[in-house]
């Protein structure tokens, strides 16, 4: 049952589980694990639909690079799937059996851990088990790019479509407008405790379960660890830790434009880099779009940043000239886009002011900084790309200065894809999580969603966080 904590507070006693947040990891742990006969809790920060009054919770500010965190994150029934675009692609055998060239380890995990859950996770977000990721276009002749492959969920909107299942599962109480606001560890159980929610009128109460998992997102699962004055006490979260480090993104870079040459079909195409590619460069990996001008289309979650700059604008009394900018014709038939993996740096970090919001807990703040090994990857798939479409007699490229350049600052933008802020690993110094997704030195307390992501490849998320929800259910099982 579904019910507004704001009006009615009717927490059980006690749970098998709680599960804060209620996006796509947290309703499918929910649904799982209430199905296998554990008392299940659900909390959501939001309500059933959008409001400022929620959403100034997200409030982030940024330093080096642009974040856009409050613009591209949702806090309400369903997270951030209400306005994902659908795009689907899961990880590779390459990205769990090949270290990135930084001094941080891959995953602690076997490709097969992922794999055995795709045909579920597929099947979550509306895409027939087993059926084939899809090309739209050939690959480039060599050993540098082939087509990518990637299928489009209708996009599945989680709130929507498991309303009946989250109104209707035996054994789970969900309750929105209900934020949690601090994890209480007690040191000499090693266990959290109780977990102290909140409404917003700041009436609290304490939740006790004999299981924990926070499923927030990147930022607010960091976030949460680090506004637990106990466990920075127990020192489970520690300045020389990784907790909030390493935080990932994938590179949104334009790369330059293109000129088709004569004969060549007027569409676009989607490549990705091959293993050979990556391995030849000690590069990331990489998706390259080759968009025509006319198709260039805002989506997704890019959506809310052009809703962001329409209002700047008008507000300031530019749109005139914003109108002529966007309606100027670009030299060449096209731009050259990209999603390009970002390795882990303990520089680009998630950490907190000292500014409280309105419930009373200190705000984050993102860096988000890119490495060296980072403007080689761009620089790399830029001259490479560069070079395949010209020898395979596709067109010519013109590549914008600061790909090549390493003095020149680099254009690029996020993908609203946030990751690795309590990365797995095998040792608490290279991470935040185990294999299982628990917090190195605490009994209770498991993590879901992108933050536990030890790299974070090319493709978008939402399939390997879910392929992961689905083998955190499997291991809870077991967990009496």
């Amino acid at each position: 049952m579904i019910k507004d904590y704001q009006s009615h507070k009717e927490l059980r006693d006690f749970y098998d589980v709680c599960i804060i947040g209620a996006g796509p990891a947290g309703i499918t742990l929910a649904l799982r694990l209430a199905g296998k006969g554990r008392r299940v809790l659900l909390l959501e920060g939001g309500g059933h639909e959008y409001s400022q009054n929620s959403q100034n919770l997200y409030l982030c500010p940024s330093t080096g690079l642009e974040v856009y965190a409050e613009e591209t994150r949702l806090r309400y029934l369903g997270g951030t799937s209400n306005h994902w675009s659908g795009r689907c692609r899961p990880f590779e055998h390459s990205d769990f059996s090949v270290a990135p060239p930084v001094n941080m380890p891959g995953w602690p995990i076997a490709f097969s851990e992922m794999e055995r859950h795709l045909p579920q996770a597929m099947a979550i977000v509306d895409l027939v088990p087993q059926s084939a990721f899809k090309a739209i276009n050939a690959s480039l002749d060599g050993a540098d790019f082939e087509a990518d492959r990637f299928l489009l969920s209708p996009p599945t909107r989680f709130a929507q479509k498991y309303a009946r299942e989250l109104n209707e599962t035996e054994g789970l109480d969900v309750f929105i407008n209900c934020n949690c606001v601090d994890l209480e560890f007690d040191s000499k159980s090693g266990r959290i405790a109780t977990i102290v929610v909140s409404d917003y009128e700041l009436r609290q109460e304490r939740v006790k379960a004999k299981q924990f998992i926070l499923a927030t997102g990147a930022i607010e699962n960091a976030r949460q660890l680090l506004n637990s004055e106990s466990l920075v006490a127990g020192g489970i979260v520690r300045e020389d830790g990784l907790v909030g480090k390493c935080f990932m993104e994938h590179l949104n870079v334009e790369l330059g434009t293109f000129i088709l040459k004569d004969g060549q079909e007027k569409n676009s195409r989607e490549y990705f880099t091959t293993d050979a590619f990556v391995m030849a460069h000690k590069a990331g990996k990489g998706n390259v779009a080759i968009s025509l001008v006319s198709e260039v289309k805002t989506y997704g979650r890019m959506a809310a940043i052009k809703s962001f700059f329409e209002n700047l604008v008008c507000d300031v009394g530019v749109e005139q000239k914003i109108e002529f900018i966007t309606k100027f014709d670009c030299p060449g038939d096209g731009v050259i886009g990209t999603l390009i993996e970002q390795f882990p740096n303990p520089g680009s970090r998630v950490s907190l002011l000292a500014e409280r919001d309105a419930l009373g807990m200190r705000k984050a703040t993102v860096h988000w900084e890119l490495s060296p090994a980072d403007r080689d990857t761009v620089k790399s798939i830029g001259l490479e790309m560069a070079k395949c479409f010209a020898d395979t007699g596709l067109g010519l490229v013109k590549l914008e200065q600061c790909v090549y350049d390493e003095t020149v600052p680099l254009k690029v933008n996020p993908h609203a894809h946030h990751m690795g802020t309590t990365r797995m690993a095998a040792a608490p110094e290279f991470g935040v999580v185990d294999e299982n997704c628990k917090v190195f030195g605490v009994e209770n307390l498991h993590i879901a969603g992108s933050s536990v992501f030890a790299t974070g490849g090319a493709s978008n998320p939402t399939m390997p966080l879910l392929q992961l929800a689905l083998r955190l259910a499997e291991h809870m099982e077991t967990i009496s």
